[in-house]
């Protein structure tokens, strides 16, 4: 069996850079590639296809959970592991829901890396002890039915972007050249947020984002 193919996503260099140490001390491991935001890392999956993207949740522009969405659904030889600092359980139903098949806290053992980086190599997954209990507390029973109401739910891939950019204090303008549409696209999808969440000004849709943990 060949090596597994790994990208490193996280916006911090320094974690990359020591991730990338780590990783590559394993001769089963060969490191294909870095990205900094979730964005580039979703384009950088289409162009060199990994078998594993370790990804952060708290990326600029595109967030973790929503780039392991968008790589899960156009890229069936890439599998996501979620290595955070975020043991919150919204945070671990969103990662599972958007396609991720490990996740794993930042203050793990170094081994557990090497370990889940395997695991979910070879088609399995990988979950953190603290993160196993939160399925074992019911995600796949009770838990995922509460999130049938979910209003995030109701946004398009596209329009969850756009929520992201905005909370972060992008103009029209801004995220129209980010996302390469028009304006008056961005204008039509912002609309449509607004509607589908009844929210009513900008301050409202960052509140929305701030609680949902789509920006920090």
């Amino acid at each position: 069996m060949g090596k597994i193919r790994v990208l490193l996503v996280d916006d911090h260099t320094v974690v990359r850079q020591g991730l990338r140490r780590l990783l590559e001390s394993d001769e089963e491991i060969e490191i294909v590639g870095e990205a900094g935001d979730g964005r580039s890392a979703t384009e950088l999956v289409q162009r060199i296809h990994p078998n594993v993207v370790v990804m952060d949740i708290a990326l600029p522009e595109l967030n973790g959970i929503e780039a392991t969405r968008q790589i899960v659904k156009r890229n069936d030889g890439t599998k996501v592991l979620i290595l955070t600092m975020h043991a919150d359980d919204v945070y671990v139903r969103q990662a599972l829901k958007a396609g991720a098949r490990g996740y794993l806290l930042k203050d793990s053992e170094d081994l557990d890396l090497l370990k889940a980086i395997k695991a979910i190599g070879r088609g399995g997954s990988f979950f953190s002890p603290a993160v196993s209990k939160v399925l074992l507390e019911g995600y796949l029973g009770d838990a995922a039915g509460q999130d049938v109401e979910d209003n995030l739910a109701l946004l398009t891939d596209r329009e969850r972007e756009v929520l992201q950019l905005i909370a972060e204090g992008k103009t029209n303008k801004e995220v129209a050249g980010l996302l390469t549409v028009s304006i008056n696209t961005v204008e039509t999808h912002r609309k449509h947020i607004m509607e589908k969440l009844d929210l009513h000004n900008t301050a409202e849709i960052v509140r929305f984002a701030l609680r949902k943990k789509i920006v920090h």
